[in-house]
């Protein structure tokens, strides 16, 4: 599969950067700061990415929401165990670069009002959780179907979570890729 418009290009499943999605996301890798629920830095130099085929659909949610006037902003596309989950335990979700944790933004980069934090692990953060107050209820909805028309699918217990629909089919990625 190769992007024909301009913005990103790859083929195949490799790993691509998503530095050259078009139009750029934001970027606030919170595993690279201690902006995240450890209170550490695990790796400054993340690089977020994601497989081809996942990066693709990835930018057209990109474009898809820009006509709105929105766009992501990027917490999370690691695909390094050390880090992030241990495909032996639960069948590798963040090892197969087909995991994004994403939030909503303007097109001033400004985070429109969610159910909760990043990394918030109460029943608050899960995706139909009760008593969301209609704004950020609305917000989550309105992510979560931006996503699910280019095939990804949440995870039910937080909001800011999506997989690739057919993850399961690509490999674990290499520790040295």
């Amino acid at each position: 599969m190769v992007a024909a418009e301009a913005g990103l290009m790859c083929s195949g499943t490799d790993l691509v950067s998503l530095l050259a999605i078009e139009p750029r996301p934001l970027f606030e890798l919170r595993y690279a700061s201690p902006y995240n629920f450890l209170g550490e830095t695990l790796d400054a130099t993340l690089e977020p990415r994601l497989r081809c085929p996942v990066a693709l659909a990835w930018q057209q949610v990109q474009r898809d929401l820009a006509v709105e006037g929105l766009g992501l902003k990027v917490w999370d596309a690691v695909q390094d165990e050390r880090y992030v989950s241990n495909p032996a335990v639960n069948a590798g979700r963040h090892t197969r670069g087909t995991s994004v944790e994403v939030t909503l933004v303007d097109r001033l980069g400004n985070e429109r009002p969610l159910p909760t934090t990043f990394d918030d692990f109460s029943p608050a953060a899960h995706v139909e959780a009760p008593g969301t107050s209609p704004v950020t209820a609305a917000n989550a909805r309105r992510l979560r179907a931006a996503m699910e028309r280019r095939g990804f699918v949440s995870l039910d217990t937080e909001w800011w979570h999506f997989d690739w629909h057919d993850w399961r089919s690509l490999p674990v990625v290499d520790g040295g890729s």
